[in-house]
């Protein structure tokens, strides 16, 4: 393949593709860059795996630290398992290019994207959708749709396609949208709590953007020469779906309505068993075949009922959401916790909080910082009634808790005002569609019985929809199976004021700005009601923290005097954190964090400190231990780590023969500090116990002179 490229401006912003120069045995191969950030990616196929009823696409995304000018961390030095970082760029790329396969295609497909190259202003995420895309386009596989994908965020208080990374941290929305030239595939955000319309009027500007990138694949592949393959699915079998058809025809909406999942699972179950059975002989070896008839035409019958009747499974209607009831602090021990449970979804939600210790230090090739709030989610086998092996977190559990996680974010006190690490934990006891969202309100619920001083309630909703030519029925707080049945996956979550994320997969196309701004609105009512029961459960956060939870104490002091408070090889911090019960923290700019159980112990760490850092007061009385003994005197201890003299003639009111006489090592005496000599303390017990005494003055420092200079 000859060396190809072609670039278009958005914005104002150059974005490039080109091929033909790396990874050339690959299936397809493309580099997508925009200003100094590069993807590689690659697409290859491998056989058509039998007997499975999945297309198996894996995605992987891997920023390479060498791509910033960086050498990795750790023993090893080389890049390890993928971040929480690379897992939710693999599952962006995943989700929009996968509904583009054909029905019925089975050959293992890979997908790699590489970040070759990272500078300070654009995240590489989106350019691995577009880079994929491509890469997918020039193989010779059935992928004959190009995807494109842009960020859309805020600048100066307006939308901007392709912000800066700053523009994006600092303008309260960050939005990734893909699609193709006619539709919208995918969209991926959070926001400080935006209007509706603002998010449907960025995705349509991210649309127009998108045919940009879209235009410039076709340009690539016009160069190269690539043809569109073609793929004929296996014909499917008539008289099979006719014999099957025939046999449930007249049960399967019964049982498929069934109110209860397990009921409703284990009737399907029972019937698609009882099917095979009775045409095994006529069609021997065609389970998967029967199955297949058997799942078509339940979902078949499910959207026309949903389109004809407006009935849901259970007898919902379109815009009804299940029943809701939230409990709070179930957990004795916990600093906070809630049970929210809706319809047959529930989630444990439970709050902690800890220290700056406690805070997550992250490590990317763009940036190193330090997260004082996560959220991790849980989906255990049995909250779906299964058996499966207890591993490593999914990938799918670290998408919806990031999901999650950016939902709650703006509702967050500043670390400024409440200087606490918090982390939330999910468990998913249950599970028939939203977990995700159900995840979201308990996490709501679980901060404010922590105390957690949030802005307001946040909740969140899965709306669906179904579309059977002009016909549309938009579905409210969805189930699992309608998710799977329906032609949109569109999550909202957000306040009674605006929208905080929004996740959104589209398997059809023809989806409207207006069915959007319907959708959007069926889910701002959805939210309202779902918040009006969550604020009836806790309408503000709890005055006091939990018992169990550490108090945060926050004193400053002066930069100068860091390294006295943690002492040679962090001794004197450590033995104060031992002797008081306490934790500690100081940062570079002198604020240390104190965090203790009680009071009692933080004051106590706070003394020792301030006691540390103080400055020796002249004319001020302090209890001094004596450290060691000389001839002419005592030293003694006055502040920690601070010595003065005593002097033989400063230890009595009378004439002292003896030091011994006065002192002893390790006597508690009380002393003046009466000056400074040459920059050294003197200290006088004969002026605590003669309030009269006078001492003579200090010397000050010496100014020299009496010695020669050197020599030359």
């Amino acid at each position: 393949m000859s060396y190809q490229t072609s670039e278009v401006t958005i914005n104002g912003i150059t974005v490039s593709l080109e091929t033909g120069r790396m990874a050339k045995q690959a299936g397809g191969s493309a580099v997508a860059r925009i200003g100094d950030t590069m993807v590689l990616a690659t697409a290859c196929s491998g056989k058509p795996r039998e007997g499975i009823d999945f297309f198996p696409l894996s995605v992987e995304y891997v920023a390479k630290t060498y791509a910033a000018g960086k050498i990795p961390g750790g023993f090893f030095k080389r890049e390890g398992k993928p971040s929480e970082k690379e897992v939710i760029c693999a599952r962006l790329i995943d989700r929009p290019v996968r509904p583009l396969f054909p029905d019925g295609y089975k050959d293992e497909v890979q997908i790699i994207a590489t970040v070759i190259s990272a500078d300070d202003q654009y995240d590489a995420d989106v350019m691995g959708i577009t880079a994929a895309s491509c890469a997918l386009c020039l193989s010779p596989m059935p992928f004959n749709e190009p995807v494109g994908a842009v960020r859309v965020g805020m600048a100066n208080g307006e939308l901007k396609v392709f912000p800066t990374l700053e523009e994006t941290e600092s303008g309260g929305l960050d939005v990734v949208v893909a699609g193709t030239e006619e539709s919208i595939m995918m969209v991926e955000g959070g926001a400080y709590e935006v209007k509706e319309g603002t998010l449907v009027e960025a995705i349509m500007m991210a649309h127009e953007e998108i045919k940009k990138l879209v235009g410039l694949q076709k340009d690539i592949l016009a160069k190269v020469g690539t043809a569109p393959v073609e793929f004929t699915a296996p014909e499917k079998d008539a008289d099979i779906r006719a014999a099957v058809e025939e046999l449930v025809r007249d049960r399967i909406h019964e049982v498929s309505f069934r109110g209860q999942k397990k009921e409703r699972y284990q009737g399907l179950k029972d019937m698609l068993a009882e099917v095979q059975e009775k045409l095994a002989e006529r069609f021997p070896e065609k389970e998967g075949e029967i199955a297949d008839a058997f799942h078509e035409i339940e979902v078949e019958d499910m959207r026309r009922t949903i389109i004809q009747q407006k009935t849901r499974i259970g007898g919902r209607g379109l815009d009804t959401v299940r029943d809701i009831t939230c409990d709070l602090e179930i957990l004795p021990r916990a600093h906070g916790s809630a049970l929210f449970t809706r319809g047959e979804t529930q989630a444990l939600v439970v709050g902690t909080l800890g220290t700056k210790l406690d805070e997550q230090r992250i490590d990317y090739i763009q940036a190193e910082y330090a997260k004082s709030y996560m959220l991790h989610y849980n989906f255990p086998p049995y909250s779906v009634g299964e058996t499966k092996r207890v591993g490593p977190v999914s990938r799918r559990e670290i998408g919806h808790g990031h999901l999650a996680e950016r939902s709650l974010s703006p509702v967050l006190p500043s670390e400024k005002s409440f200087p606490y690490t918090i982390r939330l934990v999910s468990e998913i006891l249950e599970s028939n569609g939203s977990s995700s969202m159900a995840s979201i309100c308990g996490g709501s619920l679980a901060l404010m019985s922590a105390g957690v001083p949030l802005k307001s309630h946040v909740a969140g909703i899965a709306m669906g929809l179904v579309k059977e030519g002009d016909d549309i029925a938009i579905l409210t707080d969805i189930l699992g199976t309608e998710d799977h049945l329906g032609d949109m996956d569109f999550k909202v979550a957000g306040t009674r004021d605006g929208v905080t994320a929004i996740q959104m997969d589209i398997k059809i196309n023809g989806i409207t700005p207006e069915i959007m701004r319907d959708a959007l609105a069926k889910a701002h009512t959805a939210r309202s009601f779902v918040l009006d029961r969550m604020e009836e459960a806790i309408s503000r956060p709890r005055a006091d923290l939990s018992q169990y939870a550490p108090r945060i104490t926050i004193i400053q002091i002066d930069r100068e005097k860091i390294g006295e408070v943690i002492g040679p090889g962090g001794k004197i911090i450590r033995e104060i954190q031992e002797s008081t019960g306490t934790t500690i923290s100081i940062e570079d700019d002198g604020s240390v964090q104190i965090a203790a159980v009680d009071k009692a112990q933080s004051d106590a760490a706070v003394k020792r400190i301030q006691d540390i850092v103080a400055e020796p007061e002249l004319g001020a009385i302090y209890k001094a231990i004596v450290k060691n003994i000389v001839e002419f005197g005592a030293f003694a201890e006055y502040m920690p780590g601070k010595e003065g003299l005593v002097h033989i003639s400063e230890l009595d009111t009378k004439r002292v023969g003896k030091v011994e006489d006065i002192v002893s090592l390790g006597d508690e005496i009380e002393v003046k500090l009466i000056g400074f000599d040459k920059g050294k303390v003197r200290l006088s017990r004969r002026a605590v116990l003669d309030p009269d005494y006078v001492p003579a003055p200090s010397r000050g420092p010496s100014r020299g002179g009496g010695r020669r200079p050197p020599r030359r």
